[in-house]
């Protein structure tokens, strides 16, 4: 126990944060603890190191560092007239980061063995600090919160430039393409006007082209069995000396060759070729327009699923929340990924499934996170699981991988803040800390079971008491 100098006393009892406990309790820190000096980049409390007690900042600045998948980020600082270290009730063992000098500073340290006195004797001074404790919490809580939320958003973005891209260039293509064909069929169309058809070649031209335009837009032909129908048709047009411009755009079509005949037959050559293009033109046109909206269609789907992952225009109250639909949603927004690594995912959501009372954002956040560790847990050509069920009064979450699995002797920290298994610069550790915060947040619980070959993290959230969907 140090002896206590009017000089010491003095600086505790203006210190801005002692100075609202009695003057008996800062005479009673005074005659426990002594002063430490720290020169610029001097470690107050070195990561996963013990902290030794409370520290009373007298003055100069502290920072705690925090290694994330980015670099050391300062999460939070300390200067003259701050108190932190250990505190009275507290858990903390080390802190996550180094804690810095900034500059020249000095520290009143109370070491850690005279805090159940200073609570049984301190009552006043006990309370001040348990509140510094709280406010401390929660302001770590919600800069990791925030952290991971930037994580996440950045992985959402990337994935959905890239889902984007695919629509976003069949619509430039057949945009461009669509113009072409149009003028065609245009062409085609006055020479057949000229031409003075009877109904009978007219009707006969229209069923062929309806056989086209009834064409699956999406060919069952093998590319081989594709590339002999296109030989074929090509080969078809010479022998009656067509242009083998049309030969493309018949040959995804389903027109038999003896139906080709047949209006070869009934036209005879001179009007052969302008009714081929017209044919052929129209179903072109016809088949760009449906990609035109194939493509808008997978942009305005994607536009909603990520404004359902997002919540964008929900308020933030709880309300019943469709779990299925923020899977659906979370399993589209990741789709990229799963595919650039010839990962099947999965999706298997129970019909009806009841709501849960919740917030729909945060629950996406805990899907994204745990369906995005499991497609890095697995290697190319894995398979991911995500189902939704009801059992009893709860809707129980099961994201299920193939991969390696987690070791026995990490299983029961891998919930722990800043704790991960990926290589440097790829995780925080504060996925798994924040999805079990945001699971216990709605009143539900999560599991983990893992042997090789198989991981599955279980969560189970009550149903809503309007749980119908």
């Amino acid at each position: 126990m140090s002896d206590v100098s009017e000089d010491v006393l003095e600086r505790l009892t203006k210190h801005r944060t002692l100075s609202a406990a009695p003057p008996a309790q800062i005479e009673w820190v005074a005659s426990h603890g002594y002063i430490r000096k720290f020169a610029t980049g001097e470690i107050l409390t070195a990561k996963q190191q013990p902290v030794i007690g409370l520290h009373i900042v007298l003055s100069g600045h502290f920072v705690i560092y925090v290694e994330q998948g980015s670099g050391k980020k300062k999460v939070m600082e300390w200067r003259g007239g701050d108190i932190t270290g250990m505190m009275p009730y507290s858990r903390l063992v080390s802190p996550p980061g180094d804690v810095i000098a900034e500059e020249p500073s000095e520290v009143f340290i109370v070491e850690c063995k005279h805090l159940p006195q200073m609570i049984r004797e301190c009552y006043e001074l006990t309370a001040i600090l348990v509140h510094i404790m709280l406010d401390r919490a929660r302001i770590f809580q919600s800069s990791y919160l925030h952290d991971e939320k930037m994580v996440s958003l950045g992985k959402l973005a990337a994935g959905l430039a890239h889902e984007l891209n695919n629509p976003a260039s069949a619509l430039t293509r057949s945009a461009k393409a669509v113009s072409t064909s149009v003028g065609r069929l245009q062409s085609a169309s006055r020479a057949l006007g000229a031409a003075g058809l009877s109904k009978e070649q007219c009707a006969f031209i229209d069923d062929v082209r309806k056989i086209a335009l009834d064409s699956k837009i999406n060919s069952i032909r093998s590319p081989l069995d594709q590339e002999a129908r296109e030989d074929a048709i090509i080969k078809w047009l010479k022998q009656h000396n067509a242009d083998l411009s049309a030969a493309e755009p018949l040959a995804e079509t389903d027109i038999s060759l003896d139906a080709l005949d047949r209006l070869a037959t009934v036209l005879g050559p001179d009007m052969l070729d302008p009714a081929l293009c017209w044919i052929a033109s129209g179903f072109a046109t016809s088949r760009l327009t449906q990609e035109i909206q194939i493509a808008a269609g997978r942009v305005y789907d994607l536009v909603s699923a990520v404004k359902g992952f997002t919540q964008m225009d929900r308020a933030g109250v709880s309300e019943p929340v469709d779990v299925g639909k923020g899977l659906s949603n979370t399993a589209m927004v990741l789709g990229s990924k799963a595919r650039s690594k010839s990962i099947s995912l999965d999706l298997k959501i129970e019909p009806n499934l009841p709501r849960v009372n919740g917030f729909g954002g945060e629950l996406n956040q805990v899907w994204s996170n745990l369906i995005d560790n499991a497609l890095d847990a697995v290697g190319q050509n894995g398979h991911v699981e995500a189902s939704a069920v009801r059992e009893g009064n709860h809707v129980v979450v099961r994201v299920i991988d193939n991969g390696s699995g987690i070791p026995q002797e990490i299983r029961d920290r891998i919930f722990d803040p800043f704790f991960t298994t990926k290589p440097v610069g790829s995780g925080t550790g504060l996925g798994l800390d924040i999805v079990r915060k945001l699971i216990r947040r709605h009143n539900g619980e999560i599991e983990v079971d893992s042997i090789p070959g198989q991981t599955e993290f279980r969560i189970r959230l009550p149903i809503s008491t309007g749980g119908a969907p």
